[in-house]
């Protein structure tokens, strides 16, 4: 008896374990977009950090990512169980954060720009980040990794909706984990090409040194990239949690984009991307719209706490 236990047992652990790859490699798929995302957002953050801070506030985001996961997924699940009507509204908080966030950047670069000098530019540039400016940094990092944690874990939830609560767990907790280690690896991997490149070049090897020259050629526009490329994160990412928390919006950018392909010519050509267009197009209006009541609400209050003139 006790023998033929074990076995069933065994049998019960590889069945979980076989369904864990599969849902897992599912949850995958469906959060890739949003994992590119994460990547492009956090590389951004570091930029112009000095080198030798690099790694470490690489580190201290990671560890804030965890603890963001170790809070949601418990989360996650308490909602899915006792209030899963919770899970769209949360979403699209969510959402608003991010576009918000994204419209904040685009009217800092744009209404700041001009009051600088481009010496003040290059001096700043030059300048390494305070211990309080990078701490600042950090939290703003791990505040955008939350938003992104929570939409990968709610896809994730989606996907595992009609399993056991272990299954659930397990794929929630494997998801995350997989989900760091690999964003943060790859964002510590891009913020150090530099210095494999300088590695590179200082090699005896001819072909290493045109190698390293190549790297620290292509660094600086990859990382200039990943910041335009995060930035417009935000608003397809964050436009595109608003639009499907919003059937009849969402139903409308469905039909838009079926039509475009079945017009043929340009417009079908483009149909794919037609869907992350809208979204990221609802993404800034929704961010804007968000940001004026933001000033708004700030001016009322700063008008509020001024004091009174007799």
């Amino acid at each position: 008896m006790p023998a033929g236990s074990l076995l069933a047992l065994l049998d019960d652990i590889a069945t979980i374990l076989d369904d864990v790859s599969i849902l897992t490699k599912k949850a995958a798929a469906k959060t890739a977009g949003v994992l590119g995302d994460d990547l492009a957002l956090n590389a951004q953050q570091v930029s112009g950090v000095v080198s030798n801070r690099e790694l470490p506030v690489v580190w201290a985001v990671a560890k804030g990512s965890f603890i963001n996961k170790l809070i949601l997924v418990p989360l996650a699940l308490l909602i899915s169980t006792f209030a899963p009507w919770a899970i769209v509204p949360l979403l699209i908080i969510g959402g608003l954060y991010l576009c918000f966030e994204g419209c904040e950047k685009l009217a800092h670069h744009f209404l700041h720009r001009r009051e600088k000098s481009v010496e003040k530019a290059v001096e700043e540039l030059a300048t390494p980040l305070t211990q309080e400016t990078e701490a600042v940094r950090i939290k703003g990092a791990v505040r955008t990794d939350f938003v992104l944690s929570a939409e990968i874990i709610a896809i994730t939830l989606g996907i595992v909706a009609g399993q056991d609560f272990t299954r659930q767990l397990i794929v929630l907790s494997t998801i995350s984990l997989v989900m760091t280690v690999g964003v943060y690896g790859l964002v510590a991997g891009i913020v150090k090409l530099d210095d494999a490149g300088l590695y590179l070049t200082q090699r005896p090897n001819r072909h290493a040194q045109m190698l390293g020259s190549a790297i620290l050629w292509v660094a600086p526009f990859l990382m200039k990239t990943l910041s335009i490329v995060g930035t417009a994160a935000m608003f397809l990412v964050g436009g595109g949690i608003i639009t499907h928390g919003i059937p009849w919006l969402h139903h409308t950018i469905e039909h838009i984009a079926e039509a475009a392909k079945q017009t043929g010519g340009v417009l079908a050509f483009f149909s794919a991307i037609i869907p992350s267009l809208l979204d990221a197009i609802c993404g800034l209006l929704a961010g804007t719209l968000v940001l004026l009541f933001v000033i708004g609400i700030k001016k009322v209050l700063g008008k509020s706490e001024a004091p009174a003139h007799h």
